[in-house]
């Protein structure tokens, strides 16, 4: 703990000075010159009930550093390489942010950022050219091990956190400050505390967590950085600081927003207090955090959360919820995570920590990208958000040879983490650390060129004009019943960067892989084609029974179609929504009865084309009783025709029932049912019902 107070007012030193040179007007109470007021505090820990003596941080009075840069956005539609559907009403306030946390030690590995015409310039230079109003900085407590060597990921101590925050102001963007209060990555699946806190009761998690908020602000804030928004915890899931329980929780995050209240009232800055939450495709889970928080009375602006939209659900689903929040719990909302893959390529020999994105109509291009952090914004304005941050769009790698690369990332910590991480988490960094694992989802190339990509973020209000191209053709899914002749479409669908295009495009399919498509037999098979622009196109074609069975699992809310005749003593069966007891879905055909049980289902169905026809049922239960008589049966005209009897053994124990080679003909009307006489108490499920053709 010592090392790290140390480390700030070494820090506050150099700030300060910087701060009165820029014209700052220096107001704290030091008396040696350039340096920020300290005072010696003694504060009683919990634990050991000693004086602890700490250096409390003040705020030296600095203003925002002076912009040194303004950035010409456009004030109408540009023509581009890349197209930009434009975002109807959008405000130029609305937050175009990225994360770019590792940019210190990228640039201490020897990385060179060069603009989109490959002219070497100042990172927050490009990206102020390309739109971005706010950045987003992690904020640790201290990375380093004993001898002082960092845990990777950027290494992001506070003294980093103020430099950032100092260079995104001299180009004139806002600064959000993301305190994860731990030592190094927090996320959903970790958030280990501090080590200076591991031993730490609650009460004093408390003292501690707002003394840090506090003491970091003002060094952030000594450094020139114009902070807007301060985030309390990262993707605080499951806890925060090592901290699980949810009444404790919520009295850190507390703790934590009061601090950055007096901050801002101490400063007269206007500091937003954000939370922030993933896993948004729950969205009754995701509802639920934020009543947890109204009921708990924690005090913050903006329910934050991480959307990317191939592990977090539909881009509606996000902007539900999201408006929701707003709505019922007043809070503002924001998009504090995002980012797609440009490439499904590994940059640095360390592989990916996403290898494709993977969602329809995205795939992994530079258009693609920018397409998706497009639509992120679009829908976090529909749902009235303040904006949305990219994840790490500067990440890129500091080499391309693995071997060199270790040395790179063990010495300035440009890797997702060191070998030095291996004490504080010894199960996920201390075995897995190596390099960026981000660099294919970076808004910079592998040389750290800038991509097209990159304007998107000055682009969503007033869009592009650019040459229509295609993005990927829809997924050809084909399901033909067996002995149907296969017909295959004529034209595909088409993903165009443009999405108000719709046309389809010609494609003309593989006679070899048409003749290798046996109709008659149940099978999936992959047709090959070229669609009139040369491109290669697959289909997927599943030759399989079509079911003329309505409503076969019971899934649908009409059950008109079934007949249900009950010869016991009534209230046997019903249609039960639980998943576990269903074969597929959510519902099946639940039977029990303190009586005997004595009923039959069964559905009426016309037969359009002639032939041979088989039936199938699926059954679980058990204490039916030795006598039971449970069977599948099929009923033509005055013959029917049953299954071997089912013996039903407990829960799960699924059992297939059929009935094979029924003949009937075109305009027959047959019955397909269940029977099921059993002893009283007796229960089970019927599920997935199948009545279909025998190929001829």
């Amino acid at each position: 703990m010592k090392k790290r107070f140390i480390t700030l007012m070494l820090l506050l030193s150099m700030v300060t000075a910087g701060c009165a040179g820029k014209g700052g007007d220096a107001t704290g109470t030091a008396e040696v010159p350039g340096r920020s007021s300290e005072t010696v505090v003694q504060s009683v820990s919990e634990e050991s009930g000693t004086p602890e003596e700490t250096i409390a941080v003040t705020w030296n009075g600095c203003e925002v550093a002076k912009q040194v840069y303004e950035a010409q956005l456009p004030t109408a539609k540009e023509k581009a390489e890349i197209y930009v559907e434009p975002i109807a009403g959008l405000s130029d306030d609305f937050i175009r942010g990225m994360d770019v946390s590792t940019v210190i030690v990228e640039e201490e590995s020897g990385v060179t950022y060069r603009d989109e015409n490959g002219n070497v310039r100042d990172l927050f230079e490009i990206l102020a050219d390309a739109g971005v109003n706010y950045i987003r900085v992690r904020v640790w407590n201290n990375p380093y091990d004993a001898d002082g060597n960092g845990y990777g990921g950027g290494n992001c101590d506070v003294e980093k956190a103020a430099e950032i925050g100092r260079r995104a102001a001299e180009h004139g963007m806002k600064l959000l400050v993301d305190f994860h209060y731990s030592d190094f990555w927090a996320d959903p699946n970790k958030q280990f505390a501090p080590k200076a806190w591991a031993r730490k009761r609650i009460g004093d998690k408390e003292t501690a967590i707002a003394q840090f908020t506090e003491e970091s602000l003002y060094a952030i804030l000594n450094a020139g950085a114009d902070v807007g928004m301060v985030q309390i915890g990262n993707e605080i899931n499951k806890g925060v600081c090592g901290t699980y329980e949810e009444a404790d929780v919520m009295k850190l995050l507390s703790s934590a927003s009061g601090a950055v209240r007096k901050v801002s009232s101490v400063t007269g800055r206007e500091m937003q207090v954000a939370v922030h939450y993933t896993a948004v495709d729950d969205s009754a889970m995701t509802l639920k955090r934020a009543e947890i928080l109204q009921n708990y009375g924690v005090d913050y602006d903006i329910f934050g959360i991480s959307y990317y939209s191939y592990w977090h659900g539909s881009f509606e689903n996000m902007c539900n919820v999201l408006g929701e929040i707003s709505s019922k719990y007043g809070k503002k909302t924001c998009i504090m995570e995002t980012a797609y893959p440009f490439t499904s390529d590994d940059g640095d020999m360390n592989g990916n920590s996403v290898g494709s994105g993977g969602v329809e109509g995205y795939p992994d291009s530079v258009q693609a990208q920018a397409k998706n952090f497009r639509d992120v914004a679009y829908y976090a304005n529909e749902a009235g958000a303040l904006g949305a941050f990219y994840w790490e769009g500067a990440w890129v790698p500091v080499g391309s040879l693995r071997e060199s690369n270790e040395k790179i990332w063990e010495k300035y910590g440009s890797g997702w983490a060191s070998s030095y991480s291996v004490d504080y988490d010894p199960q996920d960094a201390g075995q897995y650390y190596g390099g960026c694992a981000w660099d294919n989802q970076a808004m910079f190339d592998f040389s750290a060129k800038a991509l097209p990509s990159l304007n998107v973020f000055k682009w969503l209000k007033y869009g592009t004009d650019a040459p229509l191209q295609v993005m990927e053709f829809k997924e050809v899914y084909i399901e033909s019943g067996i002995g149907v002749p296969l017909d295959m479409p004529k034209t595909v669908d088409v993903y165009y960067n443009d999405p108000s295009v719709k046309d389809g495009m010609e494609v003309t399919w593989d006679a070899d892989s048409l003749a290798a498509v046996n109709v008659n037999a149940a099978d999936t098979y992959e047709v090959k084609g070229k669609a009139a622009d040369g491109s290669s196109v697959t289909a997927t074609v599943k030759v399989m029974n079509i079911n003329y069975v309505q409503n076969p699992g019971f899934d649908e809310a009409d059950m008109s179609m079934w007949t249900v005749t009950d010869n016991g003593a009534g209230d046997t069966t019903d249609v039960q929504k639980k998943a576990a007891d269903a074969l597929s879905g959510d519902n099946a055909f639940h039977f029990y009865s303190t009586s005997a049980i004595d009923f039959t289902v069964e559905q009426e169905i016309k037969i359009a084309a002639g032939g041979e026809y088989a039936a199938v049922a699926n059954i679980q239960g058990g204490d039916v009783g030795s006598s039971a008589e449970i069977y599948l049966y099929v009923t033509c005209g005055d013959k029917t025709y049953k299954s071997d009897p089912a013996k039903l053994s407990g829960w799960k124990q699924w059992q297939k029932l059929k009935v094979d080679g029924v003949p009937v003909k075109t305009g027959d009307v047959v019955k397909v049912g269940m029977v099921v006489k059993a002893a009283a108490k007796g229960w089970g499920t019927i599920d997935d019902i199948e009545f279909y053709a025998l190929a001829q």
